[in-house]
């Protein structure tokens, strides 16, 4: 190819985050996480291996720093802390040498041998049944699997160590912020002080209404999965022979996507969870000509919602919009960028084999359109579509205090097949 991007793009490094681990670390990482020693000295000095309990903050620790955080901040604040120290707990735990679905099934057999038969029946499914495809992300009265506002303190902490053993730092990061928007969603919509709530809403907005249902029985031979889902969240994985063979859909929204009022709790007036995902777009369809700028605006009014939500798999649709390989160098930078922020929520292996699958294909295979507005505070919706996969991402709803354009829902589909399931 003449266009030197273009040949970078086939034949060369994929630049940004996973060509430079050290820069991903400082752009995403995580408010109380810091990368661990290789070994952590116990209280009488005794050196243990990060992935031995006793390298691990124990579970009463973490109850105590919420009980302090709750004095002073209400409930919102105590879920915060325990998700945030569970994190922290989580990152030095993980066993850095293992591939993500070793990780995954460490931490998921771990989780399972604290639960009761009670427990199990909810939290345990087998692999062929037909609610490891029912995912959502709208706030249901209930969902499959187990919450956890139904776990003990240590089961919490276990069943977020395996969150955490199945996504980047970068994707924990923003999971856990998007539980605690529900913290924020209940003080905006007037739900008052926990001893004081006498209708839905504090039911409804709750951080720990997150279940965590795990399909089949782990093990480093055959097919198991599990998800991860709640309000706004539905992340969801499949482990074959040792090998994590199918990691969407991968949904995370935002409500609001910019918190515009100062609220209780760890979040902060500004704290933007998926502002990468908008921040870049607006600079991509920006920083197109007008030409092509015309033809990537596929409709002047943004849609409601994504498509196929709910659904197993998209349905096959033509690409529309610009080509990324009609665009400019610094555009085409952009396109990748953007993908890669997508990318940057799955561990470093899943992310690689996702961008080389993509760098492999080529720009000419790439297509990004938009809908709607090109400045902030207005409905507005693109989607990035290739051959393996489809971006989507839309901001068209107002949050709850009323704000226009101010509710983010963004996903990462496979076209082939989510769930590793082929699209028939």
């Amino acid at each position: 190819m003449s266009d030197p991007a273009m040949s970078r793009w086939v034949g060369g490094d994929w630049p940004g985050a996973f060509c430079n681990p050290g820069v991903n670390r400082l752009r995403y990482r995580l408010p109380l996480v810091e990368s661990p020693p290789p070994l952590r000295k116990t209280a009488n000095q005794n050196v243990v291996p990060l992935d031995s309990p006793a390298a691990l903050p124990p579970p009463s620790q973490i109850a105590s720093t919420a009980m302090n955080f709750n004095s002073r901040y209400s409930f919102r604040a105590t879920i915060g802390c325990f998700v945030l120290a569970s994190g922290l707990a989580a990152s030095m735990a993980m066993r850095t040498g293992d591939k993500p679905a070793g990780q995954m099934l460490t931490y998921t057999t771990a989780w399972i041998e604290t639960l009761d038969e009670g427990q199990k029946q909810k939290a345990l499914l087998p692999y062929d049944s037909p609610e490891r495809t029912n995912w959502n992300f709208i706030p249901l009265p209930t969902r499959k699997g187990l919450p956890m506002m139904e776990m003990t303190t240590p089961q919490k902490a276990s069943a977020l160590r395996t969150l955490r053993a199945a996504i980047s730092e970068a994707g924990y990061e923003k999971s856990s912020k998007i539980m605690l928007l529900e913290g924020v969603l209940r003080q905006m919509e007037g739900a008052g002080k926990e001893g004081e709530v006498k209708d839905e809403v504090y039911a409804r907005r709750n951080p720990e209404k997150y279940y965590l249902t795990v399909y089949g029985k782990p093990a480093d031979t055959g097919t198991w999965g599990f998800s991860f889902e709640g309000h706004h969240l539905s992340l969801n994985f499949v482990c074959r022979d040792g090998q994590v063979v199918a990691s969407t859909p991968q949904f995370m929204a935002s409500n609001p996507a910019e918190i515009q009022s100062v609220v209780d709790g760890p979040l902060g007036k500004g704290t933007r969870v998926l502002r990468l995902e908008e921040e870049v777009a607006f600079e991509l369809i920006n920083g197109l000509s007008p030409e092509l700028q015309a033809r990537a605006i596929i409709a002047p009014e943004a849609p409601a919602e994504i498509r196929f939500v709910g659904q197993p798999h998209v349905t096959p649709t033509a690409a529309e919009g610009v080509k990324m390989s009609e665009m400019d160098e610094a555009s085409q930078a952009r396109v990748q960028r953007l993908i890669e922020v997508y990318a940057g929520t799955q561990p470093e292996p899943t992310a690689k084999q996702r961008l080389k699958e993509i760098k492999d294909a080529g720009p000419s295979t790439i297509h990004f359109a938009w809908s709607g507005a090109t400045k902030p505070r207005l409905g507005h919706y693109y989607r990035i579509q290739g051959d393996t996969f489809l971006i989507e991402f839309v901001n068209t709803q107002p949050d709850a205090e009323g704000t226009p354009a101010n509710h983010i829902h963004a996903v990462w589909r496979d076209v082939r097949g989510d769930f590793a399931l082929p699209v028939k």
